[in-house]
């Protein structure tokens, strides 16, 4: 800026006032501005020229669309002559008088350092540094102030001072850069490495325009991560302040005009370069959001590289306090309470938001978990995590309820939080995994996560990595088949299912306690699944001739069951289907089976269907219990003739339902265990795993103390670990156990036994080996007769693949028939038919046709005498010494 001088004036009259301000900014070498004291605003200020000196004029630009004109550069020494004077008065107090006003209303006088004339003449400390000249024309001789500068002038000469120096010396030359060609590479140049700069003018309180030090770069600097309220600049060319803006500038200018500071370069999108200014006194970013002159921005957020969160939290403080742009803020959760606002809670269920496409073919069912890109991961990582866990949940804001719009659905209210487990941010984590994206708000939307910079942060860390939906790989894609309710889809998926024995699945939706809807992820498809043996209180639903009404305690049934199962991994047994599609089973969860648990808590019946099942034992004991206690659905049972449950018993048929199973092992009893060949993979692939990890840390020999009803790992004869249970400890030498997935029992030293590893528990992979007994037969008491039969079922079955069905429960284990896996004959049948058990006869009706079978083999046996028969029917009066009876 060019420097003002005036002419030579009169000392000043004793009238003069002296009055007090404080420097601004410093224009030139001879020119200062002089602001007062603010009070409820941006104080008044003056521009106040020094008297009777002359200082060089600063370098200017070419004024814009003026092409005649040129930019100028500093005259010699009028840069050292500026920073003299700004080194010495910036925010300092002075005081000054006015001696001479122009007509233009230019205003020149003394100015002193301090609050009296008894400070530092500022025009006389120029001089004497010949960093400025005296207007020596028009000097009149009884001016001592006059006088004493012409003296002043000529010891600077004398001392080759300044602008005195020989030959004029040498200054500070500037090649001021008013512009950068390439603004991006050159604050990339300069890896956010702090620079030192002067602010030379504040634009608002978060734009500035600052020199950069050494090289002389004039560049405009917006504040990172922040805005202030700006001017607006109306079509006449006027200035019309937002609210508060006058302020945010005053605020910044008196901490940061002319003053010595670092700036950080941090980025620059679209040409704007976007930086943070450091002051030894402070931030100024964080300083205004903290008064409440600035409000934080999500777009510049991501580059300020000393920590968003402190922005936040700076903001956060003005916002409490409601100062000044935030006067009227409302918290977006202030009318919830402390408890309601910070709670642990337990998760029951993800649920994902429906999309609605306009394009979509009417005739195809959209289904948007499936169809739209990422949603089941999404889904899948939000259950696999969160499921039955307990979390803890920050609400940040309630979304009030919309109406639907043009090309917008209605939503309710909704609640809008941070969920966090085990310190992990589960939103996100999801972003960070690309299985969602941040939504972007407009500025003056308050209602974001507490921890949107995170989110911002994890989704270009997503962006950047190519994870999820930021991947250029293809979508994967989900080809799910819904066959509820398609009768002729589940006939042939039915077979299947009931072959597979126990298959895993996970509970998409509970319809009431025993009607649910799962995904078979193993066979990629949808059912309607009804739990087999109960009878479930009615929920209500719609009718042709209206609304049917709910049963007692159907609610709470449907309740209970979505509490145990909901979006959780379960196992079923399908054992048939209904006219309409839907399969009816058996559903295991942790070893719980559902259809006994909705009984033992008096919230289903047992259905006469039950009988042929393993369950049925079990059913009957916990609906009894309940029934005793007349609890819930039994509170008005009255007791029904006998007649009514024998008719109902009479009326049903035996099931045919064989699986493959692999026969590990015979008792003595003739009792067996069998493993089911679907699960044998991964028994294996288990096996194999927990050899592995052993091999890698083997276990501390003799440091395992065995327990009773333990599960442990043992090492067998073949010096392999296999899982097993601990079923008595005589000493640590003599321990019984069980191995598990086999069904064979060992004594071994303690020494042979180590914990089991959690990953192998049976959570991980239930017991493989279940026991089984013969059904319709009858084991010789006889010892040597007993050994014959082990060991010809030894002979024909162990370790071999078979076929099983379950026939009826008995009192420790299910009673099956068996059948050779490549003949299909009934090996209890050719038993009896070889004449080495007799038949167990059944009085169930459902059952007459196989006891017949049995009891017409038997007695083809004994007329042929072969083996227990071969001294004819020893079944008579006097046949219990002997070991045997009827």
């Amino acid at each position: 800026m060019a420097s003002v001088s005036g002419p030579a004036q009169a000392a000043p009259s004793p009238a003069a006032p002296l009055q007090r301000g404080i420097v601004k900014m410093v224009l030139s070498g001879c020119a200062i501005i002089v602001r007062g004291q603010p009070r409820g605003g941006p104080p008044p200020e003056r521009q106040i020229n020094l008297s009777n000196i002359r200082a060089g004029a600063l370098a200017r630009r070419a004024a814009q669309g003026q092409p005649d004109t040129k930019d100028t550069p500093d005259e010699p020494w009028a840069f050292q002559a500026r920073e003299f004077l700004r080194k010495k008065l910036i925010g300092k107090e002075v005081c000054f008088t006015v001696e001479i006003k122009t007509a233009l209303g230019r205003e020149y006088g003394m100015v002193y350092l301090g609050k009296d004339t008894t400070g530092e003449n500022i025009a006389d400390s120029l001089v004497i540094e010949g960093l400025a000249t005296v207007r020596r024309e028009g000097i009149r001789g009884n001016n001592p102030d006059q006088a004493r500068l012409c003296e002043l002038e000529d010891q600077a000469k004398a001392s080759k001072k300044g602008v005195w120096s020989e030959g004029g010396g040498t200054h500070t030359t500037r090649d001021i850069k008013y512009t950068i060609e390439n603004p991006r590479n050159f604050v990339d140049s300069l890896h956010q490495k702090p620079i030192n700069a002067i602010i030379e003018h504040v634009r608002d309180g978060s734009v500035v325009r600052a020199l950069l030090l050494p090289d002389y770069y004039l560049v405009t600097v917006m504040l990172s991560g922040i805005k202030c309220p700006t001017f607006k600049r109306e079509a006449d060319g006027t200035e019309t302040p937002e609210p508060f803006a006058a302020e945010a500038k005053f605020f910044t200018e008196s901490r940061l005009l002319q003053r010595d500071v670092q700036i950080i370069l941090e980025s620059c999108p679209n040409q704007i370069i976007l930086g943070t200014i450091l002051h030894p006194n402070g931030n100024i970013t964080e300083l205004l959001l903290k008064e409440g002159f600035a409000r934080c921005v999500d777009w510049s957020m991501a580059v300020y590289t000393q920590g968003a969160e402190k922005l936040r939290a700076a903001e956060r403080s003005a916002k409490e306090r409601k100062v000044r742009i935030w006067k009227d803020y409302v918290a977006p959760t202030a009318n919830l309470d402390q408890k309601d606002r910070q709670f642990v809670a337990k998760v029951r269920r993800g649920q994902y938001r429906n999309i609605c496409e306009k394009n979509k073919d009417k005739d195809k069912r959209f289904r948007p978990l499936y169809d739209i890109p990422y949603m089941f991961e999404a889904r899948e990582f939000l259950r696999k995590k969160l499921i039955g866990k307990k979390v803890n949940v920050t609400v940040d804001y309630i979304r009030a309820a919309t109406g639907p719009g043009e090309g917008t659905p209605a939503f309710p209210e909704r609640t809008c939080a941070t969920v966090t487990i085990g310190g992990i941010n589960i939103a996100e984590a999801l972003v960070s995994k690309g299985l969602a994206t941040v939504i972007r708000y407009r500025q003056d939307d308050d209602q974001r996560s507490s921890h949107y910079d995170e989110l911002l942060a994890a989704e270009a860390r997503a962006i950047k990595n190519g994870k999820g939906l930021h991947s250029k790989k293809e979508v994967p894609i989900h080809r799910v088949a819904d066959i509820s309710g398609e009768t002729q889809k589940a006939k042939q998926f039915l077979p299947f299912l009931q072959r597979a024995g126990r298959s895993e699945a996970v509970v998409e939706y509970v319809f009431s306690g025993s009607r649910l809807k799962l995904y078979m992820p193993k066979e990629t498809c949808l059912i309607t699944f009804l739990l087999a043996g109960i009878e479930c209180p009615r929920s209500s639903r719609n009718m042709p001739g209206g609304v049917q009404v709910a049963e007692p305690f159907s609610d709470e049934a449907m309740l209970f069951t979505k509490e145990l199962v909901l979006q959780r991994e379960v196992e079923v047994e399908v054992e048939s289907m209904d006219k309409a599609g839907n399969f009816i089973g058996w559903l295991h969860i942790e070893g719980v089976n559902l259809s006994v648990a909705l009984v033992e808590n008096a919230l289903s019946k047992v259905h006469f269907t039950a009988e042929r099942s393993a369950y049925y034992k079990t059913l009957v004991a916990a609906e009894e219990a309940c029934r005793q206690r007349k609890e819930k659905i039994w509170a008005n049972y009255e007791e029904k003739p006998v007649e009514e449950v024998v008719h109902l018993s009479e009326e049903k048929e035996r099931v045919a339902n064989y699986k493959p199973v692999f026969v590990t092992e015979i008792a003595d009893t003739l009792h067996f265990y069998a493993q089911d060949v679907e699960t044998g993979g991964q028994l294996e692939s288990l096996m194999e795993t927990m050899r592995a990890e052993i091999a890698a840390q083997p276990p501390v020999e003799g440091s395992y103390s065995p327990r009773r009803g333990d599960y442990c790992i043992a090492k067998f004869a073949d010096g392999e670990w296999y899982r097993a249970r601990v079923e008595r400890v005589e000493s640590p030498a003599k321990v019984h156990v069980f191995y598990i997935d086999y069904g064979n029992r060992e004594v071994v030293s303690s020494t042979r036994l180590a914990p089991m590893p959690p990953a192998f528990s049976t959570r991980t992979l239930p017991a493989q080996a279940t026991e089984y007994a013969f059904a319709f037969i009858q084991v010789p008491q006889d010892e040597d007769a007993r050994a014959d039969v082990v060991d010809c079922v030894v002979r024909d079955i162990q370790n071999s693949q078979c076929l099983l069905n379950v026939e009826y429960s008995g009192a420790t284990c299910p009673h099956v028939t068996i059948q050779f896996g490549d003949t299909k004959d009934d090996v209890g049948l050719g038993l009896v038919k070889e004449g080495l058990v007799m038949v167990d006869i059944r009085k169930e009706k459902h059952l007459q046709k196989m006891v017949t079978e049995y009891l017409n083999s038997q007695e083809s046996a004994k007329s042929a005498r072969l083996n227990i028969w071969r001294y004819g029917d020893f079944r008579a009066d006097d046949a219990d010494e002997f070991g045997y009876s009827r």
